[in-house]
């Protein structure tokens, strides 16, 4: 079963702030800097997490994914913008 992630990073040097962009654009969608919408299996987000783990500083990074739960459901009612909306991504197969 897959679900809807929301992955939100705040990384604070810009080489591993580069390394985390390039692997989360493996992962999903960048809705904006730093946040991407990413469909994964319980597998999946297991190894994305793993391979963000390697990557930043505990000591001065963060990493927050949210749980949006389920791929079938609407997702334009879990996520909302205010001002400057964005196009949220459909569902498509997803190559790691």
């Amino acid at each position: 079963m897959r679900n809807r992630f929301l992955v939100c990073y705040d990384i604070c040097e810009p080489k591993r702030l580069r390394k985390t962009y390039q692997k989360m654009r493996g992962y999903g969608e960048a809705l904006q800097y730093s946040v991407f919408l990413c469909e994964l299996s319980p597998k999946e987000k297991a190894i994305m997490m793993a391979e963000l783990d390697s990557i930043i500083n505990h000591a001065e990074d963060s990493i927050m994914t949210v749980d949006l739960g389920g791929i079938g459901r609407d997702i334009e009612t879990k996520v909302s913008f205010l001002g400057v909306s964005k196009e949220m991504p459909g569902r498509q197969a997803l190559i790691i």
